[in-house]
């Protein structure tokens, strides 16, 4: 009702609720909520950390979980910040362009395979102001081949016979969902990368789901990579920071 009534939720809550007629365009809006469609592609926007993001189908809607990479981030550069920022899989480019602005001075990368999701980063990037800092990329896994301090990313990480809500399986890309019948296909492509891109003093943080920490901790430690675990605001394991051996460990609270 907010979005039909061009307004917050917050004023609509507080001073709209009663004041005006349904617009015409509502009853609609609601048919396909109804029928399953996320809000984030009926309304087309979300947010995420300090930014609202333009949304739509083909693209991973953010989810307040991922704000725990970006909360990793902050723990270990501080103020100062990275200098550049990788985000593998940006979709719409969410991580990159919380980081970047919370980092004025930092320039990032965004990679992703989906012709979708690079124009829905690339248009992100153009509606927050942060395409001077902001290159988005076609690739896959095997990154760019520069070393950044700061690495981000969240892969596909739910296995294939794994239950969804009807509203992520029916809507959602499968291609940001699913990665094979572990889960883990994709750590096994991104483990190698950090190794040879976490530039000296940096970071890489990963994205798991909530039972996957010891056996993705594995699949990096096989790649002379140290890590520690950091849970979400709802107390599971949420995201790996990761750092090449070379480093002292990683710390998280």
């Amino acid at each position: 009702m907010a979005h039909a009534l061009g307004t917050t939720r917050d004023q609509l809550l507080l001073t709209l609720l009663d004041a005006r007629e349904t617009p015409e365009i509502f009853p609609p809006l609601l048919a396909r909520r109804l029928r399953g469609e996320p809000i984030a592609y009926i309304t087309g926007t979300r947010g995420f950390w300090s930014i609202d993001l333009a949304v739509a189908p083909g693209v991973l809607i953010p989810r307040p979980d991922s704000e725990t990479l970006i909360e990793a981030a902050l723990d270990h550069f501080g103020p100062q910040g990275p200098r550049n920022i990788l985000d593998l899989g940006t979709g719409s480019g969410a991580l990159l362009f919380a980081a970047l602005t919370e980092w004025p001075h930092a320039t990032g990368t965004g990679i992703d395979a989906s012709p979708v999701a690079l124009a829905q980063a690339q248009a992100n990037a153009v509606r927050l102001g942060l395409a001077p800092r902001a290159r988005i990329v076609a690739g896959g896994w095997h990154g760019t081949g520069e070393a950044y301090d700061l690495i981000l990313c969240n892969p596909p990480y739910i296995g294939t016979a794994e239950p969804l809500a009807r509203d992520v399986i029916d809507h959602e890309p499968h291609t940001a969902l699913f990665a094979g019948p572990d889960g883990l296909n994709d750590y096994r492509a991104i483990a190698p990368l950090l190794a040879r891109q976490i530039a000296p003093g940096g970071m890489a943080a990963i994205e798991i789901g909530a039972t996957q920490a010891a056996a993705v901790m594995a699949l990096f430690a096989a790649q002379g990579l140290v890590g520690a675990v950091r849970r979400d605001l709802a107390g599971r394991d949420r995201c790996i920071v990761v750092a090449p051996d070379r480093a002292d460990p990683p710390r998280c609270p």
